[in-house]
């Protein structure tokens, strides 16, 4: 990890409750935490830990019962669709299920040059636009004239998943939120994609935020590790001290979950 950031994400006692009276759920209690430029964070819990309801308010798709997002060391203003339309220019999500992320009727060119024009590469020539496009696909180790004039609908879910990389790739925002990204697709491209994202990260200082169950992915990729249960932050710090030497018996357990596969790895040698 790079050395000490200046911070790009944080929260203060944030906090979000559904519902009234005694359908009341507390799905986020009052959390706080800071992420720093470049660095990659796991935030851990299992179903119904509060993780996507957190994921959510940090991308701004729903609103905090409580508390503030600062983005940049400045308080977050949302309050208006341009201010939204300029804070997802630098915080953008790749989601656990690529099929709901978009829209059916729109071809692959329009999902890419969407991308661009975000960008403020509206105005180029359309055969830049083609060479930004095919050079995003090919990162991904896509073929752009093979999914030209394609819809979402007609790519497998692993291309799916790649096609919202490429995504990525030209938006270049500032902090990715992956939330399960790697879910739906099988072990060998799982690899590949989070050494897509890793290399993103290299190459232009992404802050990437992984919202997952995995705890074994959580090692495998973060430089910190914050635990959630019921919607509080229980343990966090680096990925080795909170996976190597967890302090709460919940996170303990997380661990002792992980399949029993795991258990001929010596991770001291990692």
């Amino acid at each position: 990890m790079p050395g000490k950031m200046s911070s790009c994400l944080s929260g203060s006692g944030l906090t979000k409750v559904f519902g009234l009276g005694r359908q009341k759920t507390v799905a986020v209690d009052h959390v706080d935490f800071d992420f720093h430029e470049g660095e990659i964070i796991s935030i851990v819990g299992e179903s119904g830990s509060g993780k996507t309801t957190l994921a959510k308010m940090l991308l701004g798709l729903i609103n905090p019962t409580e508390g503030d997002v600062y983005f940049q060391g400045q308080k977050r203003d949302i309050s208006s669709q341009k201010k939204k339309q300029e804070y997802w220019k630098n915080t953008q999500a790749i989601f656990q299920d690529p099929f709901s992320s978009y829209n059916i009727f729109n071809k692959i060119d329009a999902v890419l040059l969407d991308c661009i024009s975000m960008r403020g590469g509206r105005k180029l020539p359309h055969a830049k636009k083609v060479e930004l496009m095919a050079e995003a696909c090919s990162f991904v180790n896509l073929k752009f004239e093979e999914l030209t004039n394609k819809y979402p609908f007609e790519l497998s879910g692993g291309q799916m998943q790649r096609l919202m990389i490429a995504r990525i790739f030209l938006l270049k925002p500032k902090i990715l939120l992956a939330d399960e990204p790697t879910s739906m697709i099988d072990a060998c491209s799982r690899a590949t994609i989070l050494d897509m994202l890793m290399q993103l990260r290299n190459e232009i200082g992404m802050t990437i935020v992984f919202i997952t169950h995995d705890i074994g992915l959580a090692y495998y990729v973060s430089d910190s590790v914050w635990i959630m249960e019921h919607g509080k932050i229980v343990e966090h710090g680096s990925a080795d001290a909170v996976i190597l030497h967890p302090k709460e018996a919940y996170t303990r357990r997380l661990i002792s979950d992980v399949p029993k596969i795991y258990e001929e790895w010596d991770l001291s040698t990692v």
